[in-house]
């Protein structure tokens, strides 16, 4: 890869790498067990405390049926738009971390099923990762509108990689307003 070059500026307060590229990233986040409005306040909490890391935005909290065949509540659904210097991974694991530490054990739960909290990490400035556990943009992105509505909101015209089109465009390609 020529020409690109990224200056590492050393350990930040997580203790991970940073560089001094910062990344827009979107963060879906959802809840449908427990006290879903404080889970999730929390967790926008949790993520705007983690080094390298910046909330820039967060959407309206959006009731939404779940997903599956699994009987459960609703969700509650929003994303937050980040900037960060942390690697897609890092920022992956700390989200990781937030989950297990407001109750999430994913080796217990169903796929699709209920869950004390949800956090995706959607997008990650322009990259398209395709790793073991880590998939950016998220793979079903385009096809949620409980996602998509959200992103909407608070990113209509950001160019989503892989589809090559909007929030605002997906979301009308699959009958949401728009």
């Amino acid at each position: 890869m020529t020409g690109f070059f990224i200056a590492r500026t050393g350990l930040g307060n997580s203790g991970r790498l940073e560089s001094s590229v910062t990344h827009d990233a979107y963060i879906a986040i959802g809840s449908n067990l427990g006290d879903r409005h404080a889970t999730i306040t929390r967790a926008v909490h949790e993520i705007s405390t983690l080094g390298g890391v910046s909330v820039i935005e967060q959407s309206t909290i959006i009731e939404t049926p779940p997903v599956g065949d699994i009987e459960q509540g609703p969700y509650l659904n929003g994303v937050v738009h980040v900037q960060t210097t942390l690697a897609a991974r890092d920022l992956l694991d700390s989200l990781l971390k937030i989950e297990a530490g407001l109750g999430r054990d994913r080796d217990t739960e169903k796929r699709w099923g209920p869950r004390t909290l949800d956090l995706d990490l959607i997008v990650f400035g322009d990259q398209v990762i395709d790793e073991p556990g880590l998939q950016v943009p998220h793979p079903r992105l385009h096809e949620r509108s409980f996602v998509l509505i959200p992103l909407v909101e608070i990113a209509p015209e950001i160019l989503i990689p892989v589809q090559n089109e909007t929030p605002r465009q997906l979301l009308r390609a699959i009958g949401g307003a728009g």
